[in-house]
């Protein structure tokens, strides 16, 4: 009798994963509602609802450098109905310039699929006779620490990307933290601070009103629509830092929810008119990978992000 009863709830259980999903899901993301991180994420969750036939709903979580998000992430229950749309600074970056997390960003999550790769753009002011980045290495060791960056802060991304540069290079460049960075931006368009690194969605406007001049982009090669930017990479050979999105799961999670999802994804983000918004947002797909493959890519992201925090000399707040 016993063999009948574990036999029914093996059953049951196949059953359920076979048809997954049977109940609404939720997609928590760490931003606030309205941002272009919420709308992709929205964009991804109706591509999904109407796939799979069953709703998938954005729930908006902010606050604390992503930390909120990602903890009522990773509390959540391991059944299939909770995903995470997570960032890199939730999954890689926070463990490095934070002294105690809320949550494990490597044991409290599954790798579900890979969204995509958002370079940033280093662009300056008018008044700053450079055109490309060689051109700015130059103007730098000509007068050392004449020129300064706005960026969000030495623990966040573009200040990092900043003092890599100043690494790399053995350049002087100021960063000038804003808590605020619209006000960052805002001074570097009226000349107050002459460079800043920014996320192309942002850039954009100001490239475009000739506010702003594009020098390089941060990824290691030139990105669809920008093509005429050329890489950091370019005079600093082996620089490529980009901001990205994964989705993953409470850890845990069952591994027939993991592949339906990543096999969905992937039809998602292979969408043309998905591509074509997921573009104009500065997030360039490839597809969602496996879970393998987007495993692999956050732990070598762990392990550059890692070395670069050591050698610039971050220090955990």
């Amino acid at each position: 009798m016993k063999w009948l009863v574990v036999a029914l709830v093996a059953l049951s259980a196949s059953a359920q994963a076979q048809t997954w999903p049977a109940k609404p899901v939720k997609l928590i993301v760490s931003q606030a509602a309205g941002g272009a991180p919420d709308i992709l994420a929205r964009l991804i969750a109706d591509g999904l609802s109407k796939r799979l036939g069953q709703q998938f709903v954005v729930e908006n979580r902010p606050g604390s450098a992503n930390m909120v998000g990602a903890q009522a992430a990773a509390r959540s229950a391991p059944d299939g109905a909770t995903f995470f749309f997570a960032t890199a600074a939730a999954l890689v970056t926070n463990q490095y310039t934070f002294k105690e997390l809320p949550y494990d960003p490597v044991k409290d999550f599954d790798a579900v699929a890979m969204v995509g790769k958002a370079p940033f753009l280093v662009v300056a002011h008018p008044s700053v006779p450079a055109k490309n980045m060689a051109q700015l290495l130059a103007l730098d060791k000509a007068e050392p620490g004449k020129l300064a960056f706005a960026t969000d802060g030495p623990r966040n991304f573009t200040g990092m990307v900043a003092a890599w540069i100043n690494r790399l290079a053995g350049a002087r460049f100021v960063a000038v933290p804003y808590n605020a960075m619209p006000q960052g931006v805002q001074d570097t368009v009226a000349g107050r601070t002459q460079l800043a690194v920014l996320a192309i969605p942002i850039a954009g406007p100001f490239l475009k009103r000739g506010e702003l001049r594009p020098l390089a982009i941060t990824s290691a090669t030139r990105a669809p629509g920008f093509e005429q930017i050329a890489p950091i990479a370019d005079t600093l050979p082996g620089f490529d830092f980009v901001g990205w999105f994964a989705i993953v799961a409470p850890a845990g999670t069952p591994q027939k929810a993991i592949q339906v999802m990543n096999r969905a994804m992937d039809e998602v983000l292979r969408d043309p008119p998905l591509v074509s918004r997921t573009t104009s947002f500065g997030v360039y797909t490839e597809g969602a990978g496996t879970p393998q493959s987007t495993a692999q890519f956050i732990a070598a992201e762990r392990e550059r992000w890692g070395r670069l925090v050591r050698e610039i000399g971050v220090q955990p707040e």
